[in-house]
């Protein structure tokens, strides 16, 4: 029993100084520098995130958004230059010499009524473009991105010593549109300012916890077409078809042809979707119309991919008229796009170990690519070798219960979309400070070797 108790008390004693340890290294983890500097800039961050939320604007006219982010960068230092491809804005800092890395962020809202019943939920509302009175919403987050890029510039300015080099801080109007990336280009983006070495962008998802960030090397958002197909037919009574060329069948042929595009023109493993929105026709049920309307979205990653999926819907429209005997062919309209959003994945591997040594082994979680789009692959196509990331802003026990009970939380435009702020802001700062320090260290040719292209050898 002597040398029972002794040794008991023995692994009581080694138990306990190693919890003191475990402890310890808790303790001087959330009491880095970093963690310091983002617990300190975090309120003001959370302040600005219910200002923005409350406030939100629609695509293209953002002007207080843009106004308010404006005013606070320039206060931390940074040389803001405003209306750029719209509403859009430029905040550099210089810190010696070294790489170029940019940081982007969204500024617009969706047209949605918000229904989470928070304190701060929105109630906004305005004419859209259409001059339709409709409700305002930060449903995507895009106040989440932007809280997170002022409290990670807050930083990065109050703490130069901890990097080198240009920081190129983006305001990018019109994301939801699929339109803004492509104006500040035109607007002279990379020629009125430094083409950045390496950009950088965050997104928010419901389907992650906070505390943890998401990764998808290679292709992470798909090729985007938006395609308008007016079908012309030869109106007339319901009950005289035979004198008709009815638009409304052949509208209809039309849906369910362009789906033997996908399955069986396109090599199985490859993504694409086809789907058809709407179809408007006719005001009456017992009239044939003279005309039909279709609204495509088309989604793929690969450009030949996206190619074959383009020339083949126009070519089914076309057939399914004259195969009807429609006297003129169907209008096919391109009026939005945008490509994949690439991730390089060289600098995803090494950006995903550094946020890993931050912010904690289990933190960072590689992602399956999505068919959503994001108009930040404008940016890529300037031949910027980018790391587009995820940030977690769900509830962790809520997400739980979701997934035991085989639901998903509300996602990005829901009018039920609600992040939950502080911890989220929290990981998103230290996430951006992290990535922003890593890269703005060394040369631009160093930095260049964490990319696809310079790994490569090409």
């Amino acid at each position: 029993m002597f040398f029972t108790s002794r040794f008991n008390a023995l692994r009581l004693a080694v138990f306990s100084v190693l919890i003191s340890c475990l402890l310890g290294v808790r303790a001087f983890a959330q009491n880095t520098p970093l963690d310091k500097q983002v617990s300190s800039v975090l309120p003001d961050a959370q302040t600005l995130y219910v200002d923005l939320h409350e406030h939100p604007e629609l695509s293209s006219h953002e002007t207080r958004t843009a106004a308010e982010m404006a005013t606070r960068l320039r206060t931390l230092g940074y040389e803001v230059t405003e209306h750029i491809g719209g509403t859009g804005i430029v905040a550099i800092l210089k810190n010696g010499p070294g790489p170029t890395v940019m940081l982007r962020t969204e500024l617009d809202a969706l047209p949605v009524e918000e229904k989470t019943g928070l304190p701060y939920a929105s109630k906004a509302r305005t004419k859209d473009d259409n001059g339709r009175d409709v409700a305002v919403m930060h449903a995507c987050g895009h106040d989440v991105h932007m809280a997170a890029l002022w409290g990670t510039a807050s930083i990065m300015a109050r703490n130069k010593d901890s990097w080198h080099g240009t920081l190129m801080l983006i305001g990018q109007p019109a994301e939801e549109t699929i339109t803004g990336a492509d104006k500040m280009i035109k607007d002279g983006l990379f020629t009125r300012f430094p083409k950045p070495d390496i950009g950088i962008a965050m997104h928010d998802t419901n389907n992650l916890p906070f505390g943890k960030v998401g990764i998808t090397p290679g292709y992470a958002k798909a090729n985007a077409d938006s395609v308008r197909i007016t079908v012309y037919g030869k109106g007339g009574h319901g009950a005289q078809p035979h004198t008709t060329v009815d638009p409304v069948l052949i509208a209809a042929r039309i849906v369910v042809t362009v789906q033997s595009i996908v399955s069986r023109e396109i090599k199985p493993g490859d993504a694409a979707v086809i789907t058809i929105g709407y179809i408007q026709a006719g005001t009456k049920n017992n009239i044939i119309p003279d005309d039909a309307q279709m609204g495509f979205t088309v989604r793929s990653y690969k450009p030949d991919v996206r190619q074959h999926l383009l020339a083949g819907i126009e070519r089914v429209a076309k057939a399914e008229a004259m195969a009807a005997g429609a006297e003129k062919p169907p209008l096919v309209e391109k009026y939005e796009s945008t490509s994949a959003v690439y991730n390089d994945p060289v600098l995803t591997q090494h950006l995903a170990a550094t946020l890993e040594g931050v912010l904690g082994k289990g933190s960072v979680v590689t992602e399956d690519p999505i068919m959503t789009s994001e108009d930040y692959s404008y940016f890529v196509e300037q031949g910027i070798p980018s790391f587009y990331f995820t940030l977690g802003v769900a509830d962790p026990q809520k997400l739980a219960e979701a997934k035991a009970a085989g639901r998903q939380l509300p996602s990005n435009h829901s009018p039920l979309f609600a992040p939950v702020p502080e911890p989220s802001l929290k990981t998103g700062m230290t996430a951006e400070v992290t990535i922003l320090r890593d890269l703005l260290k060394g040369t631009p040719a160093d930095v260049k070797k964490f990319t696809e292209k310079q790994a490569s050898g090409n």
